[in-house]
């Protein structure tokens, strides 16, 4: 075998390597490293974001009944990230639980990185369900946080739920999010 052989050879068994790792990650419902790191962050209008919920039979409500993401009355998901509404389908699907958005990217929450002004948080209605799949599915970290196997935090409010969507929750293999 020549050089020029041995090199393609070589390339050929890193790049199967790197598919299989990543379909293997996929399949553990994690994403490569790198892929976490450079991937952008899609972010959507409220209607997009609000047409993919209702798809997925979530609800939406608002104490004021509007959307203006400069109003903290308002229940917005304009600038929500992708992988946020994308974490809100896998939970009702793994869950089986109804789900309603009472908060989303409006003002009037905490900041920080990981905010809900950032599009990463979504709060949802507390209801008997939603808390049983979290507290039987999820990992306790304390101070009334659970966190799942994919990363998202789920907090307990008391009144309602506080989720931050580090990622879409496995929505590859439609796993729990």
């Amino acid at each position: 075998m020549n050089k020029t052989m041995l090199r393609a050879a070589i390339g050929a068994s890193t790049l199967a390597l790197a598919i299989f790792s990543t379909a293997y990650a996929a399949e553990a419902g994690e994403a490569p490293a790198k892929a976490k790191e450079a991937a952008p962050l899609a972010k959507l209008s409220h209607s997009q974001a609000a047409s993919q919920l209702s798809g997925a039979g979530i609800s939406i409500t608002s104490s004021g009944g509007c959307s203006d993401r400069n109003k903290p009355n308002c229940t917005s998901l304009d600038q929500v990230n992708s992988a946020t509404i994308q974490g809100a389908i896998t939970l009702k699907g793994a869950s089986g639980c109804a789900l309603t958005v009472t908060g989303g990217t409006e003002t009037g929450h905490a900041d920080g990185t990981y905010s809900h002004w950032n599009g990463y948080k979504l709060d949802f209605h507390m209801t008997s369900c939603v808390t049983n799949y979290v507290k039987n599915t999820f990992t306790s970290i304390g101070g009334n946080k659970w966190q799942s196997g994919s990363g998202n935090i789920y907090f307990d409010e008391g009144n309602h739920w506080d989720v931050t969507f580090h990622n879409c929750g496995g929505c590859l293999k439609g796993g729990k999010g």
